[in-house]
C-alpha cells in the first residue's frame, strides 16, 4: 500500500506513535509519506519506502498568523495525486481530520477518491476537542472519517459520551519496538548518576499542567526522605520552570536533574528503579509501556487509559490523582524490598510484551484493508 500519515512532528506521543507506525509499514514493504510541518522527531534514519514532505505556510502581511491548514491541505492534495496514494491516516483530530476532508473533497472533485482514517490520542478529544470553538469541527471531520481508532478503551468512551458521533471507534493501542526500548546494561551511566548506589525515579513528559509533574517533585520528597535517592526529568515545557523553584524551595536540587529533551530516553530508563506519572488526564501512557518495556514499574495515577497499562500490584500501582501520599507510600514500598521490586519489574517487561509493535502493526494493516474495501462505494458519491 501507498500510505499517507499526517502527525504533529514532536516529541509528544501522538506524533511518536505516527511516525513508529509508519516506520515499521515501512519494514513491511509498504510506501509510507509523511506529511507535516517538519521531519518527525523519530524519523531518524534513512529507509526506502520512508518519504518525507515538508508543508510550509508562506507569510502574508495580511495574516496575524499563517494558514497552515490550508497549506496542509493543498500539500495532501498535491501528495496523493502525485504519489497515487491509498490511504491518508491522520493522527490527532485537530485540525488534521477537518483538513483531510478537504483535501479528501478537492481530489474527488477531480475523480480521485481517497479514503481517510483518524486516529484520536487523547487531548485532542478530552481536552482541545471539547472547547465550544472546535468542537463542532471535531464532531463533524470524525463522522465524516471513513476509519475512526482510538488508542485505549477509555479514550473510546470517553469519545463516544462528549460528542453524537455516527461512527464507529475501534480501539488499536499504542505500541512498543522492543528493538529499541529494553533492559540493556548502562552500569557505568548508573554510577555517575547515583555513585552511592542511590535508587533512581525518574519522569518523562512534555511538562504541561496536565502532566502535574509537581506531584512527581512531592513524591519524591518523600521517597528521598526514607531512602537515598535520585530523580530524573526527562523533557521541557511550560512548567519547567514552577517546577525548577519547587526544587528549590524544599532543597533538593542537587538530587534532581533536569535532562531537557533527550532522543535516547531508553538509556535513561536502563538505569532507573521506578517511573513516575502522576498525571491528571492520560488517554494511554505511551512514557509509561516505554518504561515497562525496559522492566521499570510504574507508580502512576488511575485515570484514563492509564490502567489499561499499568495493572495495579503487578506492574507498578495506580492511585487518585492528586494523592501524592499514597503514590509515594507504594514507592516506598516497592524500594524498600528489592525481591519485590524485582517481581514488579519482570511483571512490567511481561505486560508490556503484549504491546509489542509486531502484535499491534497486523491490526493496522487489517484496518486499512477493511477501510479500502468497505470505503469503495464512496467513489460514487457526490461532491456536495
Amino acid at each position: 500500500m501507498k500510505i499517507g500519515i499526517v502527525c504533529y512532528p514532536t516529541y509528544g506521543g501522538s506524533g511518536v506513535v505516527a511516525t513508529e507506525l509508519g516506520k515499521g509499514l515501512a519494514q513491511k514493504g509498504h510506501q509510507v509519506h509523511f506529511i507535516t510541518y517538519s521531519q518527525p522527531a523519530r524519523m531518524d534514519r534513512f529507509h526506502e519506502n520512508l518519504f518525507y514532505h515538508e508543508v510550509s505556510a508562506p507569510d502574508y502581511p495580511l495574516f496575524e498568523h499563517a494558514p497552515y491548514e490550508t497549506a496542509l491541505a493543498s500539500k495532501l492534495v498535491d501528495v496523493v495525486r502525485y504519489e497515487k496514494l491509498d490511504i491518508l491516516h491522520v493522527h490527532y483530530a485537530i485540525p488534521h481530520a477537518s483538513v483531510a476532508y478537504l483535501a479528501k473533497k478537492i481530489l474527488l472533485s477531480e475523480g480521485y477518491y481517497i479514503p481517510v482514517i483518524t486516529t484520536l490520542h487523547g487531548t485532542d478529544i478530552t481536552l482541545v476537542g471539547r472547547n465550544p470553538s472546535y468542537a463542532p469541527v471535531v464532531a463533524f471531520s470524525i463522522n465524516k472519517s471513513d476509519g475512526v481508532t482510538a488508542v485505549s478503551e477509555s479514550l473510546k468512551q470517553d469519545t463516544l459520551s462528549f460528542f453524537d458521533l455516527e461512527k464507529e471507534i475501534k480501539v488499536i493501542p499504542n505500541f512498543i519496538d522492543f528493538h529499541r526500548f529494553k533492559k540493556s546494561n548502562k552500569d557505568h551511566f548508573k554510577k555517575a548518576i547515583a555513585p552511592n548506589g542511590e535508587k533512581i525515579l525518574i519522569h518523562v513528559s512534555n511538562f504541561r499542567k496536565v502532566k502535574r509533574v509537581g506531584d512527581v517533585i512531592d513524591v519524591f520528597k518523600q521517597v528521598y526522605e526514607k531512602i537515598p535517592s535520585k530523580l530524573l526529568l526527562v523533557g521541557d515545557g511550560p512548567e519547567r520552570h514552577s517546577i525548577e523553584q519547587r526544587c528549590r524551595e524544599i532543597g533538593l536540587c542537587h538530587e534532581i536533574r533536569f535532562l531537557g529533551k533527550q532522543d535516547a530516553v531508553e538509556e535513561l530508563l536502563a538505569v532507573a528503579d521506578l517511573f513516575i506519572l502522576p498525571s491528571e488526564s492520560e488517554s494511554f501512557g505511551l512514557a509509561a509501556l516505554e518504561a515497562m518495556a525496559c522492566q521499570v514499574p510504574i507508580i502512576s495515577t488511575n485515570t484514563g487509559g492509564l490502567p489499561e497499562v499499568n495493572i495495579h500490584g503487578k506492574t507498578g500501582f495506580t492511585s487518585d490523582v492528586g494523592d501524592v501520599n499514597q503514590m509515594a507510600k507504594y514507592a516506598i514500598e516497592l524500594l524498600e524490598n528489592p525481591e519485590k521490586l524485582q517481581t514488579f519489574r519482570d511483571q512490567a517487561f511481561a505486560a508490556a510484551e503484549g504491546f509489542d509493535i509486531e502484535h499491534v502493526l497486523p491490526h493496522y494493516e487489517a484496518y486499512y484493508e477493511y477501510i479500502l474495501e468497505t470505503a469503495v462505494y464512496d467513489k460514487t458519491q457526490s461532491i456536495e
